[in-house]
Formats: C-alpha cells, sequence, structure tokens
C-alpha cells in the first residue's frame, strides 16, 4: 500500500511541475536579446523581386517576404518600422543568415532537407507554396518543358532551379544546356536578350520577372507545367529556439486570423466584442499567449494591426488583383482547397 501511495504521490509532483513550467514565460534567447538591444530587427531580403521583396524610387520595401518582417517586428518590438533590410543575393543568403549578419532571412528561399539539417538554419513555416517553371518566347511555340530537348535554358547559380534542371534534364533524357549566371540580373538580362531558348526559376519569381523586366508581357509565356516542389518561407539560425518559436508562431497567427476573419480593419472590433473563443484567446481578451513567447498579450494584435492576415497579404502582393495576377491556388486555407494550415494559438 505505501509504494502505491508513493507512486501516485511521484506522478502527481510530477505532473504539477510540469504544469508549473508551461505556465512559465518564456525566456528571451540571445537573438531576442540583440534586437531588442539595438532596437531594429535586420531582415535579408531578396534584392528585386516584385510581389516578394523589392524597394521603390524612395528606397520603401515592399512585398509578402518584406511583411513577414514587419510582422515580426510588430510582434517583438511593437513597431513594424523598425526593420532593417538587407538585399541579398542567391549565394549570400545563407552566409549572412550563419555569420549573424542578419536575424531573419525573409527571402523566397525552398525548404529542403539539406538547408534544414546542414546549413546551422532552421526552416520556420511555408508562407508561398510553389513549383519550378519556365517561361520561353510566345514565339517559339513551346508548350511544355519537353519540348526543350537540347536547348539552352538561363538559370542562376547556387538555387535549388539549378540542380531541379539538371535532374528534370536527365530524368527526361533531354540533353538541357544551362547557361548559369551567379546574379539575377544577368540571368534575366541574357534570356530576354534571347541568349537562352527559356528561363527557369520558381513560377511566382517568372511572374514578377516577366511584370518587370519584358517589354511586353504578352510576348513571353510562362509554361502551365511544373517540375517540382517549392515551399518557401523565412529561416532563422539554429541554437535560438526562443527566436525560432517567436518567428514561427507570428506566422502561424497570421495564417489562423484569416481562417478566423480577423483582419487588419475590425481587428481592434473584435478584440472588444467577439465572444468567440479561440478569437478572445488569439486576440489576448481570454489567455496570455504572448508569455509562452516572451512577449506580451498583444504580440499578435499588433502584427495584425500592421500587415493584415495572410490572405490580406497575398491579395494585395501576388494575388489576382496585383500585378503579378497569381492565383491563390495552393495558398489557400486548408478548408479552401489550399495548404496553407496552421498550427493552434492556444
Amino acid at each position: 500500500m505505501p509504494n502505491i501511495l508513493c507512486k501516485h504521490g511521484l506522478k502527481a509532483l510530477a505532473a504539477a511541475l510540469l504544469a508549473a513550467s508551461a505556465a512559465l514565460p518564456a525566456h528571451a534567447g540571445k537573438t531576442v536579446d540583440a534586437i531588442k538591444a539595438r532596437g531594429q530587427l535586420v531582415c535579408g531580403v531578396n534584392t528585386g523581386l516584385v510581389g516578394f521583396a523589392a524597394a521603390d524610387s524612395s528606397g520603401q520595401w515592399s512585398g509578402l517576404d518584406v511583411d513577414v518582417c514587419r510582422a515580426v517586428a510588430a510582434a517583438l518590438l511593437g513597431d513594424a518600422g523598425k526593420v532593417k533590410y538587407v538585399p541579398l543575393n542567391a549565394q549570400q543568403r545563407f552566409t549572412a543568415l550563419q555569420s549573424g549578419e542578419i536575424d531573419l532571412l525573409s527571402r523566397n528561399t525552398t525548404f529542403s532537407l539539406t538547408r534544414d539539417a546542414s546549413l546551422g538554419l532552421h526552416v520556420t513555416t511555408p508562407i508561398y507554396y510553389d513549383g519550378q517553371g519556365f517561361m520561353v518566347p510566345a514565339k517559339s511555340n513551346i508548350k511544355n518543358p519537353r519540348q526543350l530537348k537540347g536547348q539552352t535554358v538561363c538559370v542562376q547559380s547556387g538555387t535549388t532551379t539549378e540542380k531541379n534542371l539538371t535532374d528534370f534534364s536527365r530524368a527526361n533524357k533531354l540533353g538541357i544546356k544551362p547557361v548559369v549566371f551567379e546574379k539575377l540580373e544577368a540571368a534575366t538580362s541574357a534570356y530576354f536578350s534571347g541568349r537562352c531558348v527559356a528561363y527557369t526559376t520558381d513560377a511566382s519569381g517568372l511572374a514578377s520577372i516577366r511584370n518587370k523586366e519584358a517589354r511586353k508581357q504578352a510576348d513571353h509565356v510562362i509554361l502551365p507545367e511544373l517540375i517540382s516542389k517549392e515551399p518557401l518561407g523565412p529561416l532563422v539560425r539554429r541554437g535560438d529556439d526562443d527566436w525560432l518559436a517567436i518567428v514561427k508562431w507570428t506566422l502561424y497567427g497570421l495564417i489562423e486570423a484569416e481562417e478566423y476573419g480577423i483582419t487588419q480593419a475590425n481587428v481592434d472590433q473584435l478584440k472588444a466584442s467577439s465572444t468567440d473563443p479561440v478569437v478572445q484567446r488569439m486576440l489576448g481578451q481570454t489567455e496570455d499567449t504572448g508569455r509562452l513567447l516572451g512577449l506580451d498579450k498583444e504580440w499578435l494584435v499588433r502584427a495584425l494591426k500592421a500587415t493584415g492576415h495572410y490572405g490580406e497579404m497575398f491579395e494585395r502582393h501576388v494575388g489576382p488583383k496585383s500585378a503579378l495576377a497569381l492565383p491563390r491556388g495552393l495558398n489557400n486555407q486548408w478548408n479552401k482547397g489550399g495548404l496553407m494550415y496552421a498550427m493552434p494559438i492556444r
């Protein structure tokens, strides 16, 4: 009998300790401490990809990846404007994050095993599900990638795109001749000058490049067939779980806010009047989820005020009414036929 009581007592004690530890606020990691000390988030972005990260003539950055930086800064620092944007090409991006030059890499980067497991980096969660495609001149009459047998294709080095092109050519015995460039601008210039029969990158990138570089968009066709999966999203350095959690859960919060109809315009109204227990919890009315992240209870409210929910970000920068006019497709909510599925904020 005493042994049974002892066993039950130990179980009760273990459960109590676990519950107590779960209630404790997260300790800010070294990255969070550094960001707070400088009062600014340093975010690595593309050198210029319309819809994802591009600066206007006055140096103001905008795009889906830029909004990620703004939302995280709002959640952590209370101000979406406290971001320093560092433009990086494909070769520079991982080194900049590994070395600590940037805090967050939000640069249309594909998640892969190698990048997650061998570069000292952590993937967070996809913010755009994409796939690799091809752009060809309309006058070429090419309708699918298999018609590129023996042809030249412009591609940027240091990317999953380059490897996928080689794999696709080899698997289909096409003998495609890659023309490789270190810089995006050099690769696109070569394609538009006629040096290559086709240009290949993520389909969203093709739409952005065509919008920015083509004299007439109708002169260039993006082939409908995709040859790979390209889940794009931000990355952080390994070794700081607290920072990883803040970035990851800010993104989940933006995705889940769309599911529950919390917008940039109505967040204050819902915070004051909603009776939905999920909405109340997300907006800090019934639970302080921020404590678990080392933040305050208004963390998600601030992020939503800065950028709106995920769907608003998508429509503003890359959606059907934007310059890129991309369909929502796989990037729709999970309950509307897409893949956007947030872990519950609870």
